[in-house]
């Protein structure tokens, strides 16, 4: 069990100095929402990019800004609207008819954090011009690739999709995402505190940088390095395979579910729970991280049938079915 030795466990504690600095410096701008900026570091560590989905006005931009405002790297914030046009998003090659050739102009996608705010307010064609930012890290203009800097995430927001002017986010970039974080309402007393700070004409929401781009690649190489026991592993393939066939936790379930999740969601339920320890300050991993993280990776990569709609069955109850069904190494 090398991965939880003394001397990795004294090197998280080192390197994840910053962590609960990160926390306190979001938490004066950012009331509540534990989970959510849990959430935004996990993918900050494991670099994956994440989808947060909640009704407008719970912070979801906010929070994101307010991590951004801790991180010394260049951050943009993109509007996502009807009429956007991938260009707007990636660049594109503009004609010099002095040189007679094209040059490129790098759009704002070239940002180590983007902030795709209301992402599901964009037709299809701009969506999937996200695809191969997300998944490949380049962007191609013409017949050029151009690499994007390196730590690179997408931090992206959407409101219900039952609401006017949205659309639905195709399944292959929902894929893309480690994390699909559902943002709830905050508590009486959360919003108490919440009315105390914003109550004003000119509130100062604003966060001081406290880490750098080497400082989150640094953690990076040390997530990498904690350990996941062989029984955990088979924990995490046992529970992504309960996505495929259903029906092995309960009769009736296989037509419940059109699709389960793919193997990037054990890869991304190995990675996020890795990140997880390093958070909480250890150098292993334990069952507990695994049924915390199941809800975030999985939501989005079960895709309910139809029948199941119509039942009022949710992913959350297809996952709590699995967990409770599953024994625990």
């Amino acid at each position: 069990m090398s991965g939880s030795t003394p001397e990795l466990a004294q090197r998280i504690a080192e390197e994840g100095a910053w962590v609960p600095q990160v926390r306190a410096e979001m938490a004066r701008v950012v009331v509540g929402q534990d989970n959510l900026v849990e959430k935004l570091l996990i993918g900050l560590l494991t670099n994956g990019h994440v989808l947060l989905e909640g009704v407008p006005g719970l912070a979801k931009t906010l929070a994101v800004k307010a991590l951004a405002g801790t991180l010394s790297v260049n951050f943009k914030r993109l509007q996502f609207t009807p009429d956007l046009l991938p260009a707007d998003l990636l660049g594109t090659l503009i004609f010099n008819p002095r040189e007679g050739e094209f040059t490129p102009k790098l759009g704002p996608i070239f940002a180590n954090l983007i902030l795709a705010d209301e992402v599901n307010r964009s037709p299809a064609k701009v969506q999937s011009a996200l695809l191969e930012a997300m998944q490949e890290k380049q962007v191609t203009l013409g017949d050029t690739t151009y690499k994007l800097p390196d730590p690179f995430l997408v931090l992206a927001t959407q409101n219900p999709i039952d609401q006017e002017g949205t659309y639905q986010l195709p399944e292959a970039q929902l894929d893309r995402f480690l994390l699909k974080v559902r943002v709830d309402y905050p508590t009486k007393a959360e919003e108490r505190q919440i009315l105390d700070l914003m109550s004003t004409s000119a509130p100062k929401l604003t966060t001081e940088a406290i880490i750098d781009g080497a400082a989150v690649i640094r953690a990076r190489h040390l997530v990498n390095e904690i350990y996941v026991d062989g029984s955990i592993k088979d924990y995490i393939v046992d529970i992504i395979s309960a996505t495929r066939q259903p029906d092995t936790i309960k009769p009736g379930w296989k037509n419940l579910i059109r699709a389960g999740a793919s193997p990037r969601g054990t890869i991304n339920l190995t990675l996020a729970s890795k990140a997880l320890a390093f958070l909480k300050g250890r150098a292993y991993v334990t069952p507990q991280d695994i049924k915390d993280l199941s809800y975030d990776i999985l939501r989005h990569r079960i895709l309910l049938s139809y029948e199941a709609e119509a039942e009022g069955v949710t992913t959350e109850a297809i996952i709590d079915g699995i967990l409770a069904k599953l024994p625990v190494p």
